[in-house]
């Protein structure tokens, strides 16, 4: 079947990326070959720093890959680098089965500059599109325990041996583990029969993503491509404005407690219909008020040792940790959120949000109190698996 051709004039994928720049990324085509080894079959996916490929690995019979091919860039690039010291390590954590692994990396001159390229064994959709697929796109219970307590032990493995904040966990950075290999010869099979759209211009070709279809397997952690070594405490923006933890806000320094604090938002934006945090203002844009105002809503206000290491905190709070900016608080509170749950099983459901959501990032629970949380085992807890002390 020939693929269907698009308007040039009509903007698609990454085009539609705010500061789209053509020249930063590299123009790729199906059938190209990588390093004399890595032949494209389809586009993945894209993003604002990379297009992401599934490939046939030349030298290995009936292999696939997944090629990540960053845009050019004189950035420090710092995914490969978490990478190599991931892949460097001797661990027999269970954890280190959930971090996506490296499998080849290298560069390629294009036409602009040179671009690096990571090698990935292929996965499955994100949690983000696993959600679409769901009734009322919300995880039931179940779904959530059982794919939140090993993305729990990828999380202990990266902080206590690798030694990695990832920075940047949200349901796009989730994939789901493939089982069965042969779904990739299907996938592979269904490219070349059903070529996706694509739009031609002079100096490049712009493909439709495919998405993998559904695969049942164990979750993986991935894209480090913003993640930071937790030798050393660090400052400046990072996480996606909505799961942004309240240090990062207020200008602080941050360290591995950012992700404790990503996980309980990405957790509730997969188990609850709203998100918690809306952080939009008026206009609908992000704003950085509106967000505090609701953390002060949901968890009071905070500690006042909090807000002294903070500069920004003044514009906020009074000396005495009230509430003193235009925006007003919200009329909410962590039980009014929550929409899906009641009784006992509401009671333990907040009790274990809450030991991840505290303002000073030294509160918020370790990953082992987490993981043996009564709500995050019930599952087990009723099977017998786990037998619960009285």
């Amino acid at each position: 079947m020939i693929a269907v051709r698009l308007d040039p004039l009509t903007p698609i994928e990454e085009e539609t990326l705010l500061g789209y720049k053509a020249e930063r990324f590299l123009p790729i085509r199906t059938g190209q070959v990588f390093n004399d080894r890595y032949e494209t079959i389809g586009k993945l996916g894209y993003g604002s720093a990379s297009t992401v490929w599934f490939c046939r690995d030349l030298l290995t019979t009936n292999k696939y890959a997944a090629l990540k091919v960053y845009v050019h860039s004189s950035k420090k690039h710092r995914e490969l680098a978490i990478y190599e010291h991931i892949k460097a390590l001797s661990s027999d954590h269970h954890g280190r089965h959930r971090i996506r692994s490296l499998l080849d990396s290298f560069e390629i001159q294009g036409p602009h500059g040179r671009h690096i390229c990571l090698v990935h064994e292929p996965l499955g959709i994100s949690f983000e599109e696993l959600r679409d697929l769901t009734a009322d796109r919300v995880f039931d219970e179940d779904l959530i325990r059982q794919t939140f307590r090993p993305i729990l032990q990828g999380f202990e493995f990266l902080h206590e041996e690798a030694q990695v904040i990832h920075t940047d966990f949200q349901p796009n950075n989730v994939l789901v583990g493939i089982h069965d290999g042969s779904v990739l010869d299907q996938f592979a099979a269904m490219a070349n029969k059903n070529p996706p759209p694509k739009k031609e211009l002079p100096d490049r070709i712009i493909y439709a993503s495919q998405p993998m279809p559904l695969t049942k397997g164990l979750p993986f952690l991935t894209d480090f491509s913003e993640a930071r070594f937790g030798s050393s405490m660090h400052t400046g923006i990072i996480m996606p404005n909505v799961y942004r933890a309240p240090e990062v806000i207020l200008g602080m320094e941050w360290s591995y407690p950012v992700d404790i604090w990503s996980f309980a938002m990405t957790l509730w934006d997969l188990f609850q219909p709203e998100r918690l945090f809306t952080a939009k203002s008026c206009d609908g844009q992000y704003s950085e008020s509106h967000h505090l105002a609701q953390m002060v809503a949901v968890l009071g206000n905070p500690p006042p040792e909090f807000l002294a290491a903070s500069k920004q905190s003044s514009k906020y709070w009074d000396q005495s940790g009230n509430w003193i900016h235009e925006v007003a608080i919200p009329a909410i509170s962590l039980e009014s959120c929550e929409r899906r749950l009641s009784d006992e099983n509401k009671k333990n459901f907040l009790t274990f949000i809450r030991k991840m959501l505290r303002w000073k990032p030294e509160d918020r629970s370790g990953w082992h109190d987490i993981f043996f949380d009564e709500w995050l085992l019930a599952d087990l807890i009723e099977s017998g698996e786990i037998v619960r002390d009285d």
